[in-house]
């Protein structure tokens, strides 16, 4: 199939979603559409489809821009026109939300958080010194959520004042939304809540499952997640520190439960003498 110019097919954008080389994704269905919908890309932001000069300013000049709306015409068309008319590096989305979601595509409830405000980061926070739910929240919130979000940490006394104080959502502490419930844990709370589950991500959750609550034959890597996490701990003084680092090692249990689950190795390497 020839490409499209200045489009984005939905396998391009599929193969990058939960991933770090994800561009920033843009949902400018019309307001009507919007407002009927209940999913959107993982990970997007929310704009009308009109005024791009004016919205886009604040983002990243560095980052590629894919909009998208119902089916990848005129709405779409006419936004990333307008972006590269500004001088942003902006394509469509062939055949926009519905043919990504065709091929199989996760989605999110765009409504999961009521409250949003689509023109500002969200915020969360969550107790301090984190080595396994804890840094795997973060990383989920950020591929599969909201990109930009902030994350803080602070002394587990202090998360709900914390969560008034900073105009933010408490995670991994009893009696809140997104944290443990029987034996499931608060990654899998963020799942639920945003309907994320799809098999790659049910995956890494078992493996999150697992390490986290010490039921290690959930899954097979349980154990080897929970020495990385502990490790990562002991290196790092600061919570921020453990967390950027730990992003590496939940890209790489996701790029493995997309494309490598199947993947083996031994010894002696194939090709060589025994």
């Amino acid at each position: 199939m020839a490409q499209i110019p200045n489009a984005i097919s939905p396998q391009q954008i599929l193969a990058t979603i939960g991933t770090p080389f994800a561009p920033l994704l843009i949902d400018v269905r019309r307001e009507e559409a919007w407002r009927e919908a209940a999913t959107m890309i993982p990970a997007a932001l929310r704009r009308p489809h009109t005024g791009s000069e004016e919205w886009s300013r604040p983002l990243d000049a560095n980052r590629d821009i894919v909009v998208y709306c119902g089916h990848g015409r005129e709405v779409s068309q006419s936004a990333a026109a307008a972006l590269r008319a500004a001088g942003r590096r902006a394509v469509f989305l062939s055949g926009g939300i519905e043919g990504y979601a065709t091929l199989g595509g996760p989605l999110m409830l765009k409504d999961a958080l009521p409250d949003r405000d689509w023109t500002a980061p969200t915020r969360w926070v969550t107790r301090e010194k984190p080595k396994i739910d804890r840094i795997a929240c973060p990383w989920l919130i950020r591929r599969f959520i909201d990109p930009d979000a902030r994350v803080f940490f602070v002394a587990a006394e202090h998360v709900l004042a914390s969560a008034q104080e900073l105009s933010a959502i408490p995670f991994d502490v009893p009696d809140t939304e997104f944290s443990h419930e029987g034996e499931l844990c608060s990654f899998d709370a963020f799942i639920a809540r945003f309907g994320l589950s799809h098999a790659p991500l049910d995956a890494v959750a078992d493996i999150v499952r697992g390490a986290d609550t010490g039921h290690f034959e959930l899954a097979p890597q349980a154990a080897g997640l929970a020495a990385l996490s502990f490790g990562l701990s002991a290196l790092h003084d600061g919570d921020e520190a453990a967390v950027e680092a730990g992003m590496t090692v939940y890209d790489a249990l996701y790029a493995w439960a997309v494309r490598a689950r199947d993947e083996t190795h031994g010894w002696p390497p194939a090709g060589t003498a025994a």
